[in-house]
């Protein structure tokens, strides 16, 4: 039966229609019509659009997937950055942080807040102009952002043309792209039915979803979106919006989806009371949070309070605490690690813990297994220290059954065989035994590690092969591997070989930190590496490991216990001829740069946590060369803590001492 050729004011009222229910379904959670009412209406449109192309244009809701899969995705600068949030880990923290803001705004205007719930997901920019969709990035750097355009379309969260009035000529939309819990249920429902790979969580499934270069990948996951303010605040043609409240009401007003748990609050106590309440109902939410978004309400008082380079210094992550489940211990384990040290490790029923299925946690030594009473068959409560690494927090005495025997660390090596030993006034057995396979094998990964030699794909599994196949034994016998000792190893490719012995010879060319560090003397991390490489330039380790026990005490930030450390190690032949060796590899150290000025004098900085783009002695050198001060332990004379991943209690004494925390890609605008 052919189609009737509608007017225009009929299929514009269509598909209006269609984004009613769009906005209605995915924003309010309020549908009025059933799917299959739903489904007659697009089906309807897609008819008229097919028969009469006229009618088709690029904001239709028949036109979310229809791109051809991308070849890779255009990185786009944009005019103003998406920056980063300060965090806040309790009430005291959030309170400190509330005085400083009032310190610095005075009398700038209100001191109301916007409270909204911190989802989980992965941050986007949507930019329209004249109410149309034409652009959608990933947050990226802040700076820098990759086009998934095609991708966001997909998802009918997302309006492809505002609603209302008063739209300006562009707008910047900012948000959060997520996937709510019974969605990502079923979708791994339909995974496991057709035979496919699981999912972890909702989170990583949702930027793996809008990373797909097919978009009809994308719109086959199920996506939602809610708004939390726009990029281009301030502009004239937005001057009817004073505040981070108003924005949210216009956005409302466009029928772009707004989280409706967000609030205004007056004063800082109710701030604490929307925290307390919301954290309460997090396991009963839709959606994953993992913390409160608290903002300055007025954008008198936004300006007035400023920026970092990274972060506002008007808003703040309230972040919750680590979420814990129970498991149950099915074993305990003894690993070795490089320098010979035997730690527990838990062996657990999986679980999954903030997101991520946990079957082992760390139980440290000896005497923590004896502080928490730990033994097998326990039911455990186990978090994600800093929501990242698994540990025990407790056993649940009351579940035990019987009298399970207490946990006593070997008297002998499980990797060799050899007696341990358990050196006077420290808590950590060791095997002393240097050429323990399970020790070469800890060794060789230490070496070719990231933050050290940065040997790209030389993996845990690679090192296993290599050493019981007798190719290598010390870190020297990596820059002896040839294609020809590689290829006849399992699962190993002629191009993967030629990759890793490429990836070799470009690690020769390396630092004297990431070389100290790799080394892997005990206790010598990249902080002191670092400062060991600023000591002694130009004999290069030669000249490191010529030096008495009292000259390397004396050196800021080394002391007396890591001096005995690196005298003992420097004291061992095989040592000694290691460095012989890897030098004579053709490992090149180039002298220490020059100072670049005294930008930084006067300032001393701590650095915590993992980095992502430098060691930790590379940036510790770089605040040196401008004339700065770099520590190991944060006080009320440091300048700034540079906090990466994993930071740990640094970074909670820098919060203590109101020190202000930056972040490394902050530091690193600082010294470009």
């Amino acid at each position: 039966m052919p189609v009737r050729k509608p007017e225009s004011a009929e299929v514009d009222a269509l598909r209006r229609e269609i984004d009613e229910h769009n906005y209605r379904y995915y924003a309010l959670a309020q549908p009025v019509v059933s799917d299959a009412g739903y489904d007659r209406l697009m089906r309807r449109l897609m008819e008229i659009e097919d028969a009469f192309p006229e009618y088709r244009t690029p904001d239709s809701p028949t036109q979310r997937v229809g791109a051809a899969p991308q070849a890779g995705f255009e990185v786009v600068i944009r005019a103003r950055p998406m920056l980063s949030l300060e965090n806040a880990m309790d009430e005291d923290e959030l309170r400190a942080w509330c005085e400083r803001h009032v310190r610095v705004v005075g009398d700038a205007g209100g001191r109301d807040y916007v409270c909204e719930p911190k989802m989980d997901g992965v941050a986007v920019e949507l930019v329209y102009e004249h109410g149309r969709l034409v652009r959608g990035l990933t947050r990226g750097d802040g700076t820098r952002g990759e086009d998934i355009t095609a991708n966001v379309r997909t998802i009918r969260a997302i309006p492809l043309r505002l609603a209302g009035d008063g739209q300006p000529a562009e707008l910047s939309v900012r948000g959060e792209v997520f996937m709510e819990l019974a969605d990502f249920a079923e979708l791994n429902r339909r995974q496991e039915a057709a035979g496919e790979r699981i999912y972890i969580n909702p989170r990583n499934t949702t930027a793996g979803s809008l990373k797909q270069l097919d978009p009809g990948v994308t719109a086959r996951r199920p996506l939602r979106f809610y708004a939390y303010g726009i990029g281009n605040a301030g502009d004239p043609a937005l001057s009817s919006l004073s505040s981070q409240w108003d924005v949210l009401e216009q956005l409302r007003e466009w029928r772009v989806p707004v989280n409706g748990l967000s609030v205004r609050c007056e004063t800082m106590d109710e701030v604490v009371a929307y925290l307390e309440n919301i954290q309460a109902q997090r396991e009963s939410l839709p959606y994953e949070i993992d913390g409160v978004v608290v903002k300055a309400n007025e954008f008198s008082v936004q300006v007035e309070a400023g920026e970092r380079a990274r972060s506002p210094r008007w808003a703040v992550a309230w972040k919750f605490p680590p979420q814990e489940e129970r498991t149950r211990v099915l074993g305990i384990e003894v690993q070795v690690g490089r320098t010979g040290a035997l730690t527990p490790v838990a062996r657990l029923e999986p679980v999954v813990v903030g997101g991520v299925t946990v079957s082992n946690a760390t139980l440290h030594n000896q005497d923590e297994i004896d502080r928490k009473d730990v033994r097998v068959g326990d039911y455990v409560f186990v978090r994600r220290a800093g929501d990242v690494i698994p540990e025990v927090v407790a056993p649940i005495k009351e579940l035990r059954k019987g009298r399970p025997r207490k946990f006593r660390m070997p008297g002998e090596c499980p990797a060799c065989g050899t007696p341990v030993v358990r050196p006077e006034g420290e808590v950590v057995t060791r095997c002393p035994n240097a050429s323990c396979d399970a020790q070469v094998k800890e060794r060789i990964r230490h070496f070719a590690s990231r933050n050290a030699m940065d040997i790209e794909g030389l993996g845990d599994k690679l090192v296993v092969q290599l050493v019981d196949a007798g190719v290598i034994q010390t870190p020297a016998d990596i820059f002896a591997i040839t294609l020809e000792k590689l290829l006849p190893l399992e699962r190993m490719a002629e191009k993967s070989a030629e990759n890793l012995v490429a990836a070799i010879a470009k690690s020769r060319d390396t630092t004297a930190p990431r070389f100290l560090f790799a080394l892997g003397i005990r206790n010598v991390g990249e902080t002191v590496a670092g400062i060991l490489a600023e000591h002694y330039p130009a004999a290069g380790p030669g000249g490191l490991f010529d030096a008495s026990e009292d000259e390397l005490a004396g050196i800021h930030g080394v002391g007396p216990v890591i001096a005995r450390e690196i005298r003992a190690w420097a004291d061992i032949p095989d040592n000694r001829a290691l460095v012989d060796r890897l030098l004579r590899a053709g490992i090149t150290l180039p002298a220490a740069p020059e100072k670049k000025g005294d930008q930084f004098e006067g300032m001393s900085f701590v650095f915590t946590g993992t980095l992502e783009h430098m060691t930790r002695g590379e940036a510790q050198a770089e605040v040196k060369k401008r004339g700065g001060k770099a520590s190991s332990s944060v006080s009320k004379k440091t300048t700034y803590v540079v906090a990466g991943e994993k930071a740990g209690s640094k970074l909670d004494k820098a919060t203590q001492l109101g020190v202000e925390v930056i972040t490394e890609d902050e530091f690193i605008d600082m010294i470009q």
